[in-house]
């Protein structure tokens, strides 16, 4: 028999879907509307990639970094859907800060946005998803040392326009 945690980082049981959503969702639609730099796209997708999460649940929720699947699915999905609309990111209209919960300096926000695509994806799931430089890795699908050098240009760029 499975039991749910009670908190997500409680070693030793496997949450229910019904938790893990309760408990992931929100964080990870903050840090994929910042990634993409579109709330209501950010919205769909974290859904999407939910319901993929479900349907699989046996099977991610036995992975170590369930949470970076699910980031990493709604990241390749919205990217989807933006190329298929021809869009780039950078020209996206601009998200309302009100629109993503617990965002507390427009600044930051703003400078995570201007980073390119892939310092951004890096920067968000360190600082927004607080995983590890191995789980930005494997949910990126990079190796770990690309996760250091893309992390590391993008927070030289975030300080030199925060300064």
């Amino acid at each position: 028999m499975i039991e749910e945690r009670t908190s997500l980082s409680e070693p030793g049981f496997l949450p229910s879907f019904e938790g893990f959503y309760r408990a992931r969702w929100q964080q990870v639609y903050r840090a994929v509307a910042i990634g993409i730099n579109d709330a209501d796209l950010a919205r769909e997708a974290v859904d999407e990639a939910m319901v993929r999460a479900y349907e699989r649940w046996r099977k991610v929720s036995g992975m170590t970094n369930p949470e970076g699947w699910v980031f990493r699915v709604a990241m390749n999905w919205a990217t989807s859907r933006l190329r298929r609309r021809k869009l780039l990111l950078r020209s996206a209209e601009p998200i309302s800060v009100s629109e993503i919960p617990d965002v507390a300096d427009l600044r930051v926000v703003e400078a995570v946005r201007r980073l390119p695509p892939r310092q951004r994806d890096v920067v968000v799931a360190r600082f927004i998803l607080d995983m590890s430089e191995a789980d930005t890795a494997q949910a990126l699908g990079i190796p770990r040392g690309t996760v250091k050098s893309r992390l590391s240009r993008g927070l030289s760029t975030l300080k030199e326009v925060l300064s």
